[in-house]
């Protein structure tokens, strides 16, 4: 009987280990991305503007990727003088805030 259960438990072991290996090896994808990430914001961005980005994400993750995804592809693309001023970055935030706004709308019902 403890023969059964020293099966399931080398069986068990083993999905362990591969589930921790895949776990390792997305975090290690996550980290190199977010690198190639960093290097690019630090060539097109000034270093007033890098300063906003980095205290956005600590407030608004999300936002913050979301505007560095843009801020790439806007450079990539050419559409955009580099380096990215902190003014030109302030402007592009009121844009993002501005579409993603959600007006709130109180009614009353009366009886």
């Amino acid at each position: 009987m403890s023969d059964e259960y020293a099966g399931y438990d080398e069986e068990l072991e083993a999905i362990k280990m591969r589930k921790l290996a895949e776990l390792r090896k997305r975090m290690e994808e996550e980290r190199e991305r977010r690198a190639r990430i960093e290097a690019i914001l630090r060539q097109i961005l000034t270093p007033e503007a890098r300063e906003r980005l980095s205290n956005l994400r600590l407030v608004k993750p999300e936002l913050a990727s979301a505007l560095e995804e843009q801020l790439i592809m806007l450079a990539q693309s050419g559409r955009v003088q580099i380096p990215i001023t902190d003014e030109f970055l302030k402007k592009l935030l009121t844009e993002l805030y501005e579409q993603t706004r959600r007006e709130t709308k109180i009614t009353f019902k009366r009886k």
